[in-house]
């Protein structure tokens, strides 16, 4: 596992990937070419991978992100140090908060 600020990256074996987001066209990039596993609200700095790779947004508004590094890559964020990944499939989670009733994804 690695973690970054509010996000945590788990490693996941491709036989539990599922078909459909293995066949996913995966999430556009940003205006610099990255892959965005999280964007800071408040200061604007984002978790992302610049390298080749693919993330996949499952469904839901706590739905986990999917991302492939085919050749492997890093995670990079301005306030951070950055985190290099083997290649493989890896869940991306949002740290979340709880409040009484309700859930809530950490802002940056």
């Amino acid at each position: 596992m690695y973690r970054q600020g509010d996000v945590l990256i788990v490693p996941v074996a491709e036989s539990a990937v599922p078909d459909h987001v293995k066949g996913a066209a995966g999430e556009p990039r940003d205006a610099r070419g990255r892959l965005v596993l999280a964007l800071g609200e408040v200061t604007g700095h984002a978790h992302a991978v610049p390298g080749p790779g693919r993330l996949v947004a499952e469904p839901g508004p706590f739905g986990p992100l999917v991302l492939e590094l085919p050749a492997g890559g890093r995670v990079v964020h301005e306030e951070h140090a950055p985190i290099p990944l083997p290649k493989g499939w890896y869940r991306v989670v949002r740290q979340r908060e709880y409040t009484p009733g309700a859930y809530r994804i950490v802002a940056d």
